[in-house]
């Protein structure tokens, strides 16, 4: 690339990616916005000092978490409508996605004010990465802790055929293993440790087969849950919740239609498909 065509760093919030582990693995264009930036806001300044120290940068930190991003917020973008770079960055990885910064950009958005995203590291894409798994994949994020509502949530994500990723803190763990085994136990699971640092792990296996962790694990582990695995040879059955679902959409839809969206979404045969909905046709009629 041409060094004189520089990119003019313009006055907005910048959404900085750093490293996961690995000090390495932060970009050149991180490192310069954070140099350019008058303010870096940071869920933790001990932190997020660490970092700025390890590339000797001294730039202003200041505090930016789930439990003053409102009251700050518009401090924050009255600086920034002071024709200041602020730059946004969280312990690890990408700034917003399960972490806090959503409630700023939003309001940055109403107000007019450039945003930047400055990619780099994502636990998620690199747990993907690795994997194994099909590249559609969806991000859940952390789950909850209620009984009722994980149980609501997982049930309605058993029934999607994508890969799945989740951040699932090391103590819970095998609390949640228990419930995949209850809702994904025909998928592969990968569960990534400590990604990008000395004692980097990958566990591999069957969501039911896989055993429980040792009490008094540390940290937060990515987990990805494949697609559903249809074994060669297998007889293919349909779940009762996609019976319901092909009720409801003969009320709207053709046969076709729903053959065609149901085969691909479960992976079952059209003509399996094809004969239940000539047969609720028929009880219908």
């Amino acid at each position: 690339m041409d060094k004189s065509k520089k990119q003019i760093i313009s006055p907005g919030l910048y959404i900085v990616s750093t490293p996961i582990g690995n000090m390495e693995d932060i970009t050149f264009r991180a490192l310069n916005i954070l140099k350019s930036s008058d303010i870096i806001l940071c869920e933790d300044t001990r932190r997020s000092g660490k970092l700025l120290s390890y590339f000797e940068i001294k730039k202003k930190l200041m505090p930016y978490h789930k439990f003053n991003e409102k009251k700050v917020t518009n401090n924050i973008v009255d600086i920034i409508k002071n024709n200041k770079i602020v730059a946004m960055i969280s312990d690890a990885g990408t700034p917003v996605i399960s972490d806090p910064g959503l409630v700023l950009i939003k309001k940055c958005n109403i107000e007019n004010l450039n945003v930047f995203p400055v990619p780099g590291p994502s636990s998620i894409t690199a747990a993907i990465s690795i994997s194994g798994f099909s590249e559609n994949f969806l991000f859940f994020g952390f789950l909850t802790k209620k009984e009722s509502a994980l149980e609501k949530s997982l049930k309605n994500l058993s029934i999607l055929n994508y890969s799945i990723v989740f951040f699932i803190p090391a103590l819970k763990i095998n609390y949640y293993i228990s419930k995949f085994k209850k809702y994904f136990e025909d998928r592969k699971i990968v569960i990534a440790r400590e990604m990008t640092k000395v004692h980097e792990e990958f566990i591999r296996g069957q969501v039911k087969t896989i055993k429980e962790f040792p009490q008094g694990l540390k940290g937060e582990l990515t987990v990805v849950l494949s697609e559903k695995i249809v074994e060669k040879g297998a007889k293919k059955k349909v779940d009762e919740s996609v019976k319901i679902e092909i009720k409801k959409m003969l009320k709207r839809y053709s046969n076709k239609d729903i053959v065609e969206f149901i085969s691909k979404k479960e992976s079952l045969p059209k003509k399996m498909i094809y004969d239940l909905c000539l047969k609720y046709k028929k009880k219908e009629a």
